[in-house]
């Protein structure tokens, strides 16, 4: 359910988020005609100055980015089952903390890259320095994310990997509405843009207007929403 305030203010400008519910997105979906459908279904109609934004779950999902665990083969190297074991868990989520997202991460990354930023980031750890292995590892590590509780099934069981290409999805679904799309990756704990036609669109201030995560979280099934800016006369 949507808990936070529709409007948001960012250097005294007004953006309304409307968050668009869609059927549940899995591999070979079409995603935009899922959002289509979103939208028909809230009477809801974007205008060319509107921004469409896209969780990257819903992309990957749309593109099989996912393994269900105990469902999907994905057979797990003992070096994955050994190097998850001393990955630091956080509030954001498992992480690469088990060994079905680490050996994802190798799958992802590269193992010379993925061990490489290990060795680093062990070192710089025990100098009291953190972050350095997701530095290293890039944005193909840090968008994997493990099984979360009271997220929507089959995802709250399942690996979920960054999407693909998401700045050639924006742009084809900004050619199929009408009017900007990003791809973003955000939650509770902040967000980024993966993606974002047209290009020259202010990414930061994207950020701004999203850094509450008007989607929410878990079984929302929210995956995509409009920003549109509020004149004086709306407010």
């Amino acid at each position: 359910m949507q808990t936070k305030a529709p409007v948001i203010v960012i250097d005294n400008l007004q953006w309304l988020r409307i968050p668009i519910k869609t059927r549940l997105i899995l591999r070979g979906d079409d995603l935009a005609d899922a959002i289509q459908q979103g939208l028909s279904s809230a009477e809801l109609n974007l205008v060319p100055d509107d921004l469409l934004f896209v969780s990257e779950k819903a992309v990957g999902g749309s593109q099989g980015r996912y393994f269900v665990l105990g469902e999907d083969d994905l057979h797990v190297r003992p070096l994955a089952r050994f190097l998850s074991r001393h990955v630091t868990r956080t509030p954001g989520g498992i992480g690469l903390g088990i060994p079905e997202t680490m050996e994802c991460a190798f799958r992802e990354c590269g193992t010379i890259k993925i061990l490489f930023a290990a060795l680093v980031g062990g070192v710089t750890k025990f100098f009291g320095r953190k972050g350095d292995f997701y530095r290293i590892a890039g944005t193909c590590a840090r968008s994997i994310d493990g099984p979360t509780k009271g997220t929507i099934p089959p995802f709250n069981n399942a690996v979920s990997l960054a999407p693909l290409d998401p700045e050639g999805v924006s742009k084809n679904l900004s050619e199929k509405f009408g009017c900007a799309v990003a791809v973003v990756d955000i939650n509770d704990l902040g967000g980024n843009i993966l993606g974002c036609y047209p290009l020259e669109k202010d990414r930061d201030l994207l950020i701004k207007i999203l850094r509450d995560n008007p989607l929410g979280q878990g079984r929302a099934q929210t995956p995509a929403g409009i920003i549109r800016r509020v004149s004086s006369s709306d407010s």
